[in-house]
């Protein structure tokens, strides 16, 4: 986090926002403030939390007065870590953490310099990312009873991670499954808000599951960007990004495995968990379209098809999609100039 941010900047939108955080979250922060002998009344005040909301289980408040309220909180006790731990984490902590992250070659490396790294601040939770085939897993263990704090630090903890890591390649990470391992609170929906994926109460380890490639796309941010982005943290390490870098890595893998089942932009669609406005507005994101996608995977099979089997060019054109060979051979000669025949013989001919 960055000093020069002032109290100046903690001012509420004119627009109405939606309240949909708990405010159990601001009771948590309230505990901090306990454990430091320190008067949360100012902060509260810059937020525009009323006093009267702290006493009532089912008040809400919006993502900016949680945003203005924690960052207040941060500097004024002096720890980013608002109480978790067992000794606080000075202000800026989390940015050296971020900038120690940086220089990865991928995000692979980078989020194990993060685990690393965590632990010189903090070892009373340790951070870890593993693999399992195609998924990987950034799990937290916990070295010391959290008691009431425990809810808000691994939550915020795994928000922080994924956040960074997705501002760090410049793209959104969907994620398979987020894990808790306590019981699911009575604000338990507002999960769903905060990570948008399948949410499970009662794990063994608080963790977030997410595809494995993410973790070799290369990081896109350099210090400045670094800078400009801790000026104001919270919020940017935890927006939901539109874009998806593997959007189109998803889409190749999957019309290669279904090509002949796949003829229409719902049935694909369908296969990526996905509705087909979202998809065409990601690939549109990616600079590219479903159409040009599945001509680029048909072609790739057809050329594949005539150098590596004996299959007649009819059934070629029934293996990558098309209804009838007249198509396909008008196809692939508008993708390569020539006939399938013609590239079948010269490919061979080739020593």
């Amino acid at each position: 986090m960055d000093r020069r941010a002032n109290a100046s900047r903690a001012q509420i939108p004119a627009r109405r926002a939606t309240a949909a955080t708990p405010i159990a979250f601001v009771q948590t922060i309230l505990r901090a403030y306990q454990k430091y002998n320190m008067d949360p009344s100012k902060a509260l005040r810059l937020a525009r939390i009323v006093p009267g909301d702290l006493r009532r289980a089912e008040a809400r408040v919006t993502a900016t007065q949680l945003e203005i309220f924690t960052d207040l909180a941060m500097r004024q006790l002096d720890d980013e870590a608002l109480g978790w731990f067992s000794r606080r984490l000075p202000w800026g902590s989390y940015g050296m953490l971020c900038r120690a992250s940086l220089t990865a070659p991928n995000l692979g490396i980078a989020l194990k310099r993060w685990c690393r790294h965590h632990r010189l601040l903090s070892d009373d939770i340790i951070l870890d990312l593993s693999i399992a085939g195609p998924v990987a897993q950034l799990a937290i263990s916990e070295n010391r009873r959290l008691d009431e704090m425990r809810e808000l630090c691994l939550l915020t903890t795994l928000r922080h991670a994924q956040g960074y890591a997705s501002w760090a390649i410049d793209s959104r990470i969907p994620l398979h499954r987020v894990d808790f391992p306590f019981p699911a609170p009575q604000h338990a929906a507002v999960y769903r808000l905060l990570f948008r994926a399948p949410v499970h109460f009662g794990a063994a380890k608080a963790g977030i599951t997410f595809d494995v490639r993410y973790l070799a796309l290369p990081l896109r941010r350099d210090d400045r960007a670094l800078r400009n982005m801790l000026r104001r943290a919270l919020p940017l390490t935890v927006r939901q990004y539109r874009s998806d870098r593997l959007a189109v890595r998803k889409l190749r893998d999957v019309l290669r495995a279904h090509c002949t089942d796949l003829r229409t932009g719902e049935s694909v669609a369908s296969a990526l968990n996905v509705s087909l406005r979202t998809l065409h507005r990601r690939l549109l994101e990616e600079g590219t379209s479903l159409q040009k996608v599945k001509d680029e995977v048909r072609r790739e099979l057809a050329m594949e098809s005539l150098v590596r089997t004996s299959r007649s060019i009819k059934q070629i054109a029934r293996d990558v999609g098309f209804h009838n060979e007249k198509s396909f051979m008008r196809a692939f000669r508008q993708w390569t100039g020539e006939s399938p025949v013609q590239y079948r013989r010269n490919a061979i001919a080739q020593p």
